[in-house]
């Protein structure tokens, strides 16, 4: 296991970026250089690296093999019930299994680095808290100003996989400038899932300043903590943005079509915004199995997922 964080270099163009294997192979760091000088893209609690405090709320976490929460401490598939833990401060599980434990890295080079999670080896208890082994393989790779994170889903099991996937970045506000409120970000979504104690009810409305989402909230007016749907593609490609008018940055974020929601999270510090591309509601099986359309996947054995995203500034 490696414990030292994984450091990643364009000599180029001086960006650099950081993960910690330790703690869910977690992308702490994005720097790009300016006219200002350096900008730190991602928000990260000090020194996250050395102590991997609240692994959620840093960087880039991990979300696998379910994104946001589940009702309770209970995961039921096909008639059984697989025991999860509290993790919200409201009594559900929440995020996943992989997001702060150790990863091992398989491969790396100067602007590059492969890391891999999977239950049967890296912590054989997960196999007792859900229906199959797993394996997740994540890429990181620098180049320019942009960082490209893909990660591959694997089923290892002779049983069926169902599952989520997602990350929860943590977008550093401002971006180069000297003031948050003055920062603009945009999602381009069209409805919103109605939550009740930020849960899922099954749900969807239309949004109707869907027009304001696509060209750019006022970070000034943000609170928000919910999931959206919807989402317009251009092509295969999904572009949110965080623009900075003081600097004239611009950070993209960019996914494929895997993923199909996306949590806008504002923490309370108000010093990031949360853009979180899912590939499914969060409390997928229950709503799923109550006939709602929550993004369930469910990869047979040798089945695999493959999905892209990305983060350049310009």
């Amino acid at each position: 296991m490696t414990t030292e964080a994984i450091v990643l270099q364009d000599e180029v163009s001086g960006s650099q970026a950081k993960i910690s294997a330790q703690f869910g192979f977690n992308c702490f760091q994005f720097s790009v250089r300016s006219k200002r000088g350096p900008n730190e893209v991602l928000w990260s609690a000090p020194d996250f690296d050395q102590t991997g405090e609240r692994p959620s709320g840093s960087g880039i976490p991990i979300l696998f093999p379910f994104p946001g929460r589940i009702r309770g401490t209970t995961f039921h598939w096909e008639g059984k019930s697989y025991p999860l833990e509290a993790g919200d401060g409201m009594g559900n599980a929440i995020h996943g299994f992989v997001i702060d434990r150790a990863w091992r890295v398989i491969e790396s080079s100067a602007q590059h680095v492969v890391g891999e999670f999977q239950a049967s080896v890296d912590d054989p208890t997960l196999l007792d808290r859900w229906p199959a082994d797993f394996r997740i393989r994540t890429t990181y790779r620098l180049a320019g100003q942009k960082l490209t994170s893909r990660f591959r889903i694997e089923n290892p099991d002779s049983r069926p996989l169902p599952f989520g996937f997602g990350t929860h970045p943590y977008f550093r506000v401002p971006l180069g400038g000297d003031d948050a409120n003055a920062c603009r970000v945009r999602v381009p979504v069209t409805k919103r899932w109605v939550l009740d104690d930020l849960l899922p009810t099954g749900k969807i409305e239309q949004l109707v300043n869907a027009e304001q989402f696509d060209a750019g909230l006022s970070f000034a007016e943000m609170k928000l903590d919910d999931v959206f749907s919807g989402l317009r593609f251009d092509g295969e490609t999904c572009r949110c943005e965080v623009l900075d008018p003081q600097s004239g940055l611009c950070m993209s974020l960019t996914f494929d079509a895997a993923s199909r929601e996306c949590v806008i999270y504002n923490p309370p510090h108000r010093e990031a915004v949360c853009i979180e591309p899912y590939t499914c509601v969060p409390c997928f099986a229950e709503l799923q199995s109550a006939g709602h359309d929550a993004g369930l996947r469910v990869l047979p054995p040798g089945g695999v997922l493959e999905t892209t995203i990305a983060m350049e500034v310009s």
